[in-house]
């Protein structure tokens, strides 16, 4: 048995405050009965009224009260026999994903961007044992998603990924590399593998250098290019989706943003890779995936954490019962008296 919100056991100060209230509420009830009619006549004015009745009602409250404190801390028990360790074979994948303005362009539908991301949902559909892990660029890039079997979970942070995740501008692939390849175990000189999504126009670095590099710890890079090598101008829409106008430039020209194959081919090349241009079939990361699948993996080990089964709604319909209870019952005993003529 444990409790998921243990923090709420802090309102447990509610029950002896409760006490306190009510004692000091029965107390003040007797002594404004006494000053009223006399302590004398009091027994003889007020029928059926017992102290127990009090105490009862008292208890059903304070009862009541403390078995609602311990529903909102939720009360759970384990639902398998705790945690298990699973080992399964496969290599570790990051995928790092483009994420600059120049990723809107449309000659992808519906442009590059969703279209990498709906890419991805597929390949993570199709994991058996590798891990992944998820890097997004464009000015600068960072970790999105570490290393995980959780493809759940990888799911939800590629949701994440837009064009406003990293406010620094630009394509800097070299750095992206280089932040994929930290996210990696660095003792291990093989099982490793990173898939660059981008248009390749890269602003900021030296990707072939950080590629080279990547290579002597043992990773291979796979390249996927989004867009057309003659350039497709990048849509400003609304936040409905109605086109605003395309991106200019400070001299007011249209931006073309243009796909730039040859430093793909040569990152990947480097490695021992291999470099796709993505269609619109979106085939490229099912043939990444036939080529990983050829690769040595390792053992993986994970572990199984337990699961636990909600118990608070026993508790609450409890509290619920007795205070109903409460307020039924009545504060004195219905006594029914004959009459025994005005000298009795």
């Amino acid at each position: 048995m444990r409790f998921q919100d243990p923090q709420f056991f802090s309102l447990l100060w509610l029950v002896p405050a409760l006490l306190v209230f009510l004692i000091a509420a029965r107390r003040r009830h007797v002594r404004a009965e006494e000053q009223l009619v006399g302590r004398t006549l009091l027994p003889k004015l007020v029928v059926g009224e017992a102290g127990g009745r009090h105490v009862l009602k008292a208890f059903l409250i304070l009862a009541g009260v403390l078995l609602a404190i311990l529903a909102v801390c939720r009360p759970q028990s384990e639902d398998r026999l705790g945690a298990v360790t699973v080992k399964r074979t496969g290599v570790d994948i990051i995928i790092a994903l483009d994420t600059s303005a120049s990723m809107l362009a449309e000659d992808i539908k519906p442009n590059r961007l969703a279209r990498a991301k709906q890419e991805i949902t597929g390949l993570l559909d199709r994991l058996r044992g590798d891990r992944v892990g998820l890097v997004a660029f464009s000015g600068e890039s960072f970790v999105q998603c570490p290393l995980t079997l959780d493809y759940g979970a990888a799911r939800v942070f590629l949701e994440e990924f837009d064009t406003n995740l990293i406010p620094e501008p630009g394509t800097a692939i070299g750095a992206a590399v280089s932040t994929a390849s930290g996210a990696f175990v660095r003792e291990e000189t093989q099982y490793k593998v990173l898939v660059v999504m981008t248009d390749g126009e890269d602003h900021e670095g030296e990707p072939v250098k950080m590629a080279r590099k990547a290579a002597d710890a043992g990773i291979r890079i796979f390249t996927i290019g989004f867009g057309r090598t003659d350039g497709e101008p990048i849509p400003l829409r609304d936040q409905e989706g109605n086109l605003l106008g395309f991106k200019k430039d400070k001299q007011g020209n249209i931006v073309m943003s243009r796909l730039n194959e040859g430093v793909l081919q040569e990152i990947a090349l480097v490695t021992g890779g291999k470099y796709y241009r993505a269609t619109a079939g979106g085939v490229e990361l099912d043939r990444i995936y036939d080529e990983i699948s050829k690769l040595e993996k390792k053992e993986i080990k994970s572990r199984i954490l337990t699961a636990y089964k909600d118990w608070f709604q026993i508790p609450l319909a409890l509290a619920f019962l007795l205070l109903v209870l409460e307020f039924a019952l009545a504060d004195r005993k219905s006594v029914r008296r004959t009459w025994g003529g005005r000298f009795e």
